[in-house]
């Protein structure tokens, strides 16, 4: 068998055309991924806890069924994800492991039944490593807020690994995972792509179901892939969409099967780059360069590349302010000690329970924006700022459609900077927001994105692209990414700070 670390850097549809073809076994598949979390998360600290007996059960199981005589299409799913080695976030349940949203109010909450994108990837054949560590609550973008410890960059272990999904980003660019789940509020799968230099889908608000996943804020979270290449988030992303009856923002539309869209032509693709976001304060040099690159690489390949403003974003940090933590503050309000999860002993009576309970369990990033949601929502500051945020809202939707009538694609900056160092922000919230500036409008509309990493900066760290796409257009983003990652040819494996 080949080296752990060879084997882990492989594409999941590589791992999956070994295993089905049984030149390798899924329980060795899952030696390697154990092999190599044992080798490289001490330093990393991607899982918050690993599942390996509910991977080596399906493997086993998986085993049999291809000594049996089973092959993909039959007796085995036809998603060429079979025997690939997963993960997911720690605000997505998966029965018999705990799902703790890395806080400490959860930290002994067991699973009691499967989020509906974990167990249709699981159900796509793949094996499940574990749960991996994010900002509490997925409030953050460094996943430094989490009450187990941060996660490390793989790249260089000084620096984050962007947030809140550090943990799946960082499993993957690692070698641990070849495909993780994460969850997208504000640019939360998007943006640690981009610190870590894995493809990284946010789909569109609805593609997706969101039950199963602890919520952050619910008109804006959306689950999503992480992986090596295009080709494997599109199929991720095959397998975990379409309607579910358990959750009723689910959209019942037609899923595609997107890995048609890899490799066609990019011909008459229209291409707009986002110059608005370009010209803003604190955007890196060689981030704004790789942008304008891309850009050339599409029109060389034969797309058509214009230019496109989008003028109502600039009120998108603001709006997503004040709608995302009014939503925490009412999804955050189960968490009070009675039912499950941390309770404060020895209260005097209920409130006093509550709020031992919850400032107990609750860190600071989470108590900052549940008060600041509270506040928006309260008597008297509604209408001044909650309806104000939703009115922004719905006018960046507007720049969205408007531009999308001319174009199909939108070239933008995924994040202002590469990875920032460790502790570089934390004393500093407004810096740290700043962070998901050119992700959250796309949350605000609901519309979909990806990162594509397509390069190093000077210091040797990952930089890429964001491709983003009008509703449920998935197909055009892989298409245009599938055509730029041929281009470059990133090679995910050159991780340099392991």
């Amino acid at each position: 068998m080949m080296d752990a670390r060879e084997l882990l850097f492989l594409p999941a549809t590589g791992i999956s055309a070994l295993v089905t073809s049984r030149e390798l076994s899924a329980r060795e598949v899952v030696d390697a991924a154990c092999a190599n979390i044992d080798a490289c998360d001490e330093r990393v600290h991607a899982f918050n806890q690993r599942s390996q007996d509910l991977a080596y059960t399906a493997a086993d199981a998986l085993d049999a069924k291809l000594a049996a005589g089973a092959t993909p299409g039959d007796g085995l799913p036809d998603s060429g994800l079979v025997g690939a080695p997963v993960a997911f976030k720690d605000n997505m349940n998966l029965l018999g492991t705990r799902t703790t949203c890395s806080s400490r109010i959860l930290s002994n909450y067991e699973s009691v039944y499967d989020c509906t994108a974990v167990r249709r990837l699981l159900d796509a054949g793949t094996l499940p490593l574990g749960k991996l560590n994010m900002d509490e609550f997925a409030f953050g973008s460094s996943t430094e807020n989490s009450a187990f410890g941060p996660t490390h960059n793989p790249w260089d272990l000084q620096r984050v690994p962007g947030g809140s999904s550090g943990g799946s980003a960082a499993a993957v660019a690692a070698g641990m995972a070849s495909i993780t789940l994460g969850s997208d509020t504000g640019g939360s799968i998007r943006q640690p792509g981009a610190c870590c230099g894995v493809v990284a889908l946010k789909p569109t608000y609805g593609r997706v179901s969101r039950y199963g996943c602890v919520a952050f804020a619910s008109s804006l979270d959306q689950i999503g892939p992480f992986a090596h290449t295009v080709r494997d988030a599109a199929l991720a992303l095959r397998a975990i969409a379409g309607k579910d009856a358990f959750d009723a923002t689910s959209v019942d539309t037609p899923v595609p099967d997107y890995t048609q869209a890899l490799g066609a032509d990019t011909a008459g693709l229209r291409v707009a780059v986002a110059t608005d976001f370009l010209e803003l304060d604190g955007v890196d040099p060689e981030v704004k360069a790789a942008v304008l690159d891309a850009a050339e690489r599409l029109d060389a390949l034969g797309a058509e590349v214009g230019e496109c403003a989008l003028p109502s974003t600039q009120y998108g940090l603001s709006a997503y302010y004040i709608v995302a933590p009014a939503e925490a503050s009412g999804n955050l309000a189960r968490f009070d000690g009675i039912r499950y999860g941390l309770r404060a002993e020895d209260a005097t009576d209920v409130l006093d329970l509550y709020m031992r309970s919850r400032a107990e369990g609750f860190g600071p990033e989470t108590i900052r924006r549940v008060m600041i949601g509270t506040y928006a929502l309260s008597a008297g500051y509604y209408d001044a700022y909650y309806a104000q945020a939703q009115k922004a809202r719905t006018v960046i939707k507007a720049d969205f459609d408007r531009v999308f009538a001319d174009f199909d694609l939108i070239l933008a900056p995924t994040a202002p900077t590469p990875a920032f160092k460790l502790g570089e922000k934390t004393a500093d919230p407004l810096s740290m927001y700043l962070s998901d500036v050119f992700t959250i409008p796309v949350n605000l509309a609901g519309n979909t994105g990806l990162h594509l990493p397509t390069k190093l900066s000077s210091a040797g760290l990952p930089l890429g692209v964001q491709l983003i796409a009008n509703h449920f257009d998935e197909a055009n983003i892989f298409r245009a990414a599938a055509a730029l990652e041929a281009d470059y040819r990133f090679d995910h494996r050159s991780v340099a700070g392991l």
